[in-house]
């Protein structure tokens, strides 16, 4: 299998019990197939504390059932897993042991990142003064199983080329890229399907007011929000919409809809301009959106439907 990360993906290191905002706390960790069936050859007071607090979703998902203040129930005094240190960090749930990296396959490629919901990878990202370029490596693995529309597959890989150029066109300031980003996802959307803007008109500052709520201080940031954009530096701008065209535009081979996984690189930059010209302001709203699935359909939809989301109206924000 082919393995693409970004050139810094090997840079991050997490920081465990120092960390300024565990992962392992504020939301719902789910108990994978393979962790549950290890979790059944265990025996003594580690299977019958286990067995205690996993629990069922909304949604029929086995998770751990969280204690006071959102913290997972084997989250210890000193923010250190419990878990991790009695049985190894291999058979934690497989969330803990991918988290801050997602992971998309392609059939033969797979790419990985770091998130921006951890606050560490989130400094690097932001803080990151080389371009935001990536490595490929083969490796030993087989390729997973797919099916995906090989011919869409390739041309979103060509069309993403062509969007990472634009993002990184340094003739030009960041927002004048993003409208000409944005200008580009529409035209090469038309050619997929019709997409409608206007079956939603919820407030812009509304739809970042999420439903299920992980931490408070995000709902605050919204709440004190600038009335107009202040936008950090070219480099910070371009490194997030980067960060948003990798992880989430090839999707587009599952839904056929580009224009929003372009929005969501568009919105990522305004994110900071909005709320909060750090990187832990992006650090929350990665937290909130992209590892909440209650959020992230809301969003989703919002992004395909909502009229102040549009083309133009995202625009208005840049210019």
């Amino acid at each position: 299998m082919k393995l693409i990360t970004p050139s810094f993906y090997k840079n991050f290191k997490c920081i465990g019990g120092a960390c300024p905002d565990s992962c392992c706390q504020g939301w719902e960790v789910d108990a994978d197939e393979e962790s549950l069936a290890y979790y059944k050859t265990l025996s003594g007071s580690l299977r019958a504390r286990i067995d205690s607090v996993l629990d069922k979703d909304e949604f029929g998902n086995t998770i751990f059932r969280l204690a006071d203040k959102k913290r997972c129930p084997f989250l210890n005094q000193d923010n250190l897993c419990d878990m991790h240190i009695a049985i190894g960090g291999e058979h934690t749930p497989y969330t803990c042991r991918t988290f801050p990296r997602f992971i998309n396959d392609f059939g033969g490629t797979r790419e990985m990142g770091i998130s921006f919901s951890c606050p560490i990878a989130s400094d690097i990202m932001w803080n990151l003064t080389e371009d935001f370029d990536f490595v490929s490596e083969i490796n030993s693995q087989p390729p997973s199983l797919n099916e995906i529309d090989a011919e869409l597959y390739f041309k979103l890989l060509s069309y993403r080329k062509k969007a990472y150029s634009i993002v990184q066109d340094r003739k030009l300031e960041i927002n004048k890229r993003l409208i000409r980003l944005l200008d580009y996802a529409a035209k090469i959307q038309r050619e997929l399907d019709d997409y409608k803007e206007y079956a939603s008109e919820t407030d812009f500052f509304d739809i970042f007011n999420h439903p299920e709520v992980i931490n408070q201080e995000w709902t605050e940031k919204v709440k004190i929000h600038n009335i107009n954009p202040t936008f950090p530096n070219d480099k910070i701008c371009e490194n997030i919409a980067m960060y948003f065209l990798f992880r989430y535009f090839l999707t587009a081979v599952y839904d056929s809809d580009i224009l929003s996984k372009v929005k969501m690189a568009v919105i990522g930059v305004l994110i900071p301009a909005y709320f909060g010209n750090d990187a832990w302001t992006i650090h929350l709203w990665s937290k909130e959106t992209e590892h909440s699935d209650i959020n992230m359909e809301r969003y989703k939809f919002e992004l395909r439907n909502n009229i102040h989301l549009s083309v133009e109206a995202l625009k208005k924000h840049l210019i």
